[in-house]
């Protein structure tokens, strides 16, 4: 495997791709054809050369795929959008009143910021929670650390397999599982086909599925050395260390994802295995969007005879 660049994600029936500042959403429609948006983002962390850092720029990397992916997400989801004729409602007419221009990238914000206090709420004050519940019965704080971890883990499992259970969500990983695919494909130095693309694997080093478990699992250490007494200052200290973990994560899968050590692949297998809940097979009509995204922003061809010269055995 040879690292590309490239990355993207699932969004409502479609795919979206990015290489370096390009990205491309492609989108299934609901008559069959394949739409696709090109367009530029430029990075939170080209702003200031000290948010590029090694261990800071993983949480700037994360809240650029916050914001494309929002973008993304609201662009294909404009696809099926139910009643379009219907009349807005007061409330609707009171905030485009307010917002006017504004309001898309406003509601944009609003559901991002909300996201992100439920997602802390949900995975880190949770399990804190519930784990609090066993330190009667439990006085090592290294054990207390790791089953808080393992609660985690459980909730985010437990959390996938309920969503999961919704028909858009399953096709959602569907196209998720199109995504890896289509990276894999050029990766390994096979041409860019529906057919050399359904062979390849739907998991991916670099997949977020694998980012989230990593931060879980560092935690653990984390929570294993500061160790705080009392309830409220241990909650402060979950929301606290949020981006200290997040960096620590983001550099260990960039790792994982540009090499091919043995070492690197045992420690991406946990996050491959958990992608299992969150990628499936696609069908060949999910593959060809994934296929239009990628060749939207990344020239494959050219980057096959510069790094697979000899061509590549399928």
């Amino acid at each position: 495997m040879k690292y590309s660049g490239i990355g993207g994600q699932a969004v409502i029936e479609g795919i979206m791709m990015m290489n370096k500042d390009d990205y491309a959403v492609a989108v299934r429609k609901p008559d069959g054809e394949i739409e696709i948006k090109k367009d530029k983002y430029e990075s939170i962390t080209k702003k200031a050369k000290i948010l590029r850092l090694p261990f800071v720029r993983g949480v700037f990397r994360f809240a650029d795929s916050m914001i494309v992916g929002m973008k993304t997400l609201t662009y294909s989801a404009s696809f099926f959008e139910d009643d379009e004729d219907s009349e807005p409602g007061r409330f609707e007419k009171f905030l485009d009143r307010v917002f006017g221009e504004k309001l898309e990238s406003v509601i944009m914000t609003a559901v991002m910021i909300l996201s992100f206090v439920l997602a802390i709420a949900i995975f880190m004050i949770l399990p804190l929670v519930i784990a609090n519940l066993f330190r009667r019965f439990i006085t090592s704080e290294n054990v207390m650390a790791v089953l808080e971890g393992l609660i985690r883990i459980g909730i985010f499992i437990a959390y996938i397999k309920l969503v999961s259970r919704m028909e858009d969500i399953r096709r959602t990983f569907m196209y998720h599982g199109a995504e890896h695919k289509c990276i894999n494909c050029v990766e390994h130095g096979l041409p860019l086909t529906v057919d050399n693309v359904r062979i390849s694997s739907k998991e991916h080093k670099r997949c977020g599925t694998s980012f989230i478990l990593i931060v879980m699992v560092i935690s653990i250490f984390f929570f294993m050395i500061i160790r705080i007494d009392g309830i409220a200052l241990r909650m402060a200290s979950r929301i606290i260390l949020i981006p200290v973990i997040a960096g620590v994560s983001y550099e260990i899968l960039q790792l994982a994802g540009r090499s091919n050590s043995k070492f690197m692949d045992l420690v991406s297998r946990p996050g491959m295995w958990m992608q299992g809940l969150t990628t499936k097979e696609p069908d060949d009509s999910m593959i060809e969007v994934a296929i239009a995204a990628t060749e939207a922003v990344f020239d494959w061809k050219t980057y096959l005879r510069e790094n697979f010269p000899e061509g590549k055995e399928a």
